[in-house]
């Protein structure tokens, strides 16, 4: 007797484009590891068999390589702090499974950022580095979202949440978790792509600048999803 064929059932817009945006990030994530593993910027070859010679220059400490590997370290960190929240306050899994991708990958990257500063000999923090100095006129901290509450309201970055935008979203559930979530990682989002393009055109560490076009690649993407998200819930990003 044979068995019934179950139905197949496509997988969700929701998942697939999550699913692209953190292995994107990862195999970014991935090759700057080899890269750095093997010396850097990699050699070619000269046509004759023997690799060309590199000479990779260790970063200085306000370079924007160093500078980009702060920031950005404290950066993902409130965006796994935010994806950890959101996951017990919600059962919906389109949402679960996005913050599952972005603690995942966020972590991953600020890990490896906070290698190469071991590295280099670098602090991870320096004490009068005002955030987004690297990024010299273009940095400030005009943008988006909740950084343009100003001075006073805990947001250091470009797209940071404040304190009391995480209590919020703490105290909230179910379907006020889930919109309140994606408008803050939609900040979020924007200002990390902002940090990240400067970085892709200003740092030249090789392994990194890749790394950094790699994350703007995977938060536009992931930028696109949310705002499909967000109509869904019958909401909108924040202007």
């Amino acid at each position: 007797m044979s068995r019934p064929v179950r139905p197949v059932r496509p997988v969700p817009r929701t998942y697939w484009v999550a699913g692209t945006a953190v292995l994107l990030a990862l195999l970014f994530a991935a090759a700057a590891t080899v890269a750095a593993a093997n010396g850097g910027s990699g050699s070619a070859g000269s046509g004759s068999g023997t690799p060309a010679r590199t000479e990779t220059r260790t970063p200085g400490l306000r370079s924007p390589d160093a500078g980009f590997a702060r920031d950005m370290a404290v950066h993902h960190q409130q965006a796994v702090e935010m994806s950890f929240i959101v996951r017990d306050r919600t059962q919906d899994e389109a949402v679960r499974t996005l913050a599952y991708d972005i603690a995942n990958t966020q972590a991953n990257q600020r890990g490896m950022m906070l290698g190469w500063l071991d590295l280099w000999g670098l602090p991870k923090v320096v004490a009068d580095e005002p955030p987004m100095s690297w990024m010299g006129a273009s940095g400030g901290h005009g943008g988006h979202g909740a950084h343009e509450a100003g001075a006073g309201s805990g947001a250091l970055m470009p797209g940071m949440a404040t304190r009391e935008e995480l209590d919020r979203l703490g105290a909230a559930s179910g379907r006020d978790a889930e919109v309140l979530f994606l408008q803050l990682m939609t900040d979020h989002h924007k200002g990390g792509v902002t940090m990240a393009e400067g970085c892709a055109q200003q740092c030249e560490t090789p392994v990194e600048k890749a790394l950094a076009q790699g994350m703007v690649d995977a938060q536009r993407s992931e930028l696109t999803l949310m705002a499909d998200m967000l109509k869904q819930r019958g909401a909108a990003p924040r202007g």
